[in-house]
């Protein structure tokens, strides 16, 4: 690089130092927004980052969904004071927290936001203070902290932050540089910390989705793009796509939609009028120099819109998504939205139940819960939709069961936001649910019947059986991508290209013997028929004990086990 270059950057970089000197709440409002941008494309990178090879890796879009209420909540406000913005986002984060990594990002605004408390503008030594208050806040808020964790990272950058001030920083600008770096670091060494990362080969998520979000802070202000993703995550080929097609039924209709830049001015009416002729509900946006394109076509053309626009500009983002599939999401929360509750009375005791199925909420009505929140694997329900199940109840005792160790931390989040008597009983699958409420009573004492609920999630062993995401090696096993997989208790227990296979191996492994009852939900992507046959195998083998057959109508996992 010539010294004229060189000279012209330093100029540069001073000037953003002195004008980020110190950041309002005008600016903060834009800076968050930006980083949630960035976030957002690279949300499939943070998702992918999943230690067992599960459909669970959700960690990136429970972040931006936390960050996008967040967002949302500061959108209409005009107020200049940061003290007053960052309490705006701290509300949003917290209301719209999903999952553990959105529910500790929450703890971390809140944390920030009390150290702002009656400031007008934020320089270096006051963003220094707040990081470290983010940190302590997001640490009290986790019962056992680990390390190796987003916890980590913010620990990290609060300590980066700390130094920084004692080498003379004053600018927000140069503290924002320091900590992007700290963060970059923190996430790369989080396998060195956490051996089940190592294993896995992978950062932390939630660490990464962290450092995205300062990164896209600074690349904002540095005027870099915020549409380009660090890595491609599965990227979209005509080899992919045929693929993914072959289990797809002929004659269904396909959404497309299409990112992308023109070689050259665009004709928007012939545009219009060849996309007419492809399907229907044609929407185009335009935005800085780029066009989104959707559009509703058939089967055979789902790739046409793909292949047209290819020849017009270049595509940078393309989703394509089933209809049907779609349809048949609605009609499955039509179906929960259906199902019959136990009325419950003023002084009752009120169960709210986290359901990953209209099979399993059924079975969750028929044991007297109040409410249903739709939620499990990849569908983490926020902190303001638990809170909303029992807030309207006509009772102020309530017992949540999450279901889902992904949601344990949004529930108990919802209990610090009621007057009303809320516990969560950590329930961490559907079989700990269920045996909870055999324990559960309407009328006892609300102490004595949550330590029985609580008791009771040791009665029963759960598994998960579903279909391998990525190839790895990880506790003693070899996976495959595409592989049969079970996760007993929370562990890797079995890898396979047969699911009976599969399904017996756990079961060895869970001393069957020993056990008086097998129950099999089966889910949507399994019919009745094939699971009473598992069922009728499992009989053979284990003629001493009962086995169930039940309904769970559960995404991504073919049965989930229960064995007590």
């Amino acid at each position: 690089m010539d010294e004229a270059r060189i000279q012209e950057n330093g100029e540069r970089h001073q000037r953003f130092i002195d004008k980020y000197r110190e950041i309002d709440g005008r600016m903060l409002r834009q800076v968050v927004s930006t980083g949630l941008s960035w976030l957002r494309t690279n949300q499939q990178l943070v998702n992918s980052l999943n230690v067992f090879p599960v459909p669970d890796g959700d960690t990136g879009t429970n972040m931006v969904l936390t960050m996008q209420s967040a967002v949302d909540e500061i959108a209409s406000t005009g107020e200049r004071s940061i003290s007053q913005v960052a309490q705006t986002i701290a509300h949003g984060a917290l209301m719209g927290a999903r999952g553990n990594s959105g529910v500790i990002l929450s703890q971390l605004w809140r944390g920030f936001a009390r150290a702002l408390d009656g400031h007008e503008k934020m320089d270096a030594e006051t963003m220094a203070f707040a990081l470290d208050q983010a940190r302590e806040t997001a640490y009290k808020g986790v019962v056992r902290p680990v390390e190796g964790t987003i916890l980590t990272v913010s620990k990290d950058i609060a300590l980066a932050a700390e130094e920084a001030i004692h080498d003379g920083v004053q600018s927000a600008y140069e503290m924002l540089e320091i900590i992007v770096e700290a963060a970059d670091k923190s996430v790369i060494r989080t396998p060195d910390l956490l051996p089940v990362l190592k294993d896995a080969g992978v950062v932390d998520s939630g660490g990464k989705g962290l450092f995205l979000l300062f990164e896209g802070i600074l690349r904002a202000i540095n005027r870099l793009p915020l549409d380009q993703p660090l890595t491609a995550v599965q990227p979209l080929s005509a080899l992919v796509l045929d693929r993914a097609s072959e289990a797809v039924e002929p004659g269904q209709d396909w959404e497309v939609i299409v990112d992308f830049r023109p070689h050259s001015p665009l004709d928007v009416t012939d545009f219009y009028h060849h996309l007419d002729e492809l399907g229907t509900s044609i929407q185009v946006g335009e935005g800085d120099g780029m066009y989104r394109m959707h559009i509703h076509v058939p089967d055979e053309v789902r790739f046409g819109p793909i292949e047209y626009i290819d020849n017009l500009g270049t595509v940078t983002n393309i989703a394509i998504e089933n209809l049907m599939v779609q349809m048949g999401d609605q009609s499955s929360q039509e179906d929960m939205r259906s199902i019959q509750l136990e009325p419950v009375e003023p002084n009752q005791i009120a169960t709210i139940a986290v359901a990953p199925g209209h099979g399993i909420a059924r079975i969750f009505a028929s044991l007297g819960v109040a409410a249903i929140v739709e939620g499990g694997q990849t569908m983490n329900p926020s902190t303001q939709e638990i809170l909303d199940a029992f807030e309207n109840l006509p009772t102020d005792k309530v017992i949540i069961l999450p279901n889902n160790k992904n949601i344990v931390l949004a529930a108990e989040q919802a209990t610090e936001l009621t007057v009303k008597q809320v516990v969560v009983v950590p329930s961490i699958s559907v079989p700990q649910g269920v045996s909870a409420l055999f324990a559960f009573n309407h009328e006892g004492d609300f102490d004595e019947i949550v330590a029985a609920m609580t008791n009771a999630l040791n009665n029963v062993q759960f598994a998960e059986i579903t279909t391998a995401t990525r190839s790895v090696d990880i506790d003693g096993l070899s996976v495959n991508q595409g592989q049969v997989i079970c996760m007993l208790n929370g562990h890797l227990a079995a890898a396979g290209d047969n699911l009976e296979q599969v399904l017996h191996e756990t079961l060895r492994q869970a001393n069957t013997d020993q056990a008086e009852l097998i129950t099999l939900y089966y889910g949507a992507d399994l019919g009745v028929m094939q699971t009473n046959q598992l069922a009728d195998n499992i009989r053979l083998t284990w003629p001493q004990q009962e086995v169930e057959v039940v309904e769970g109508g559960q995404p991504h996992y073919q049965i989930i086990l229960s064995i007590e």
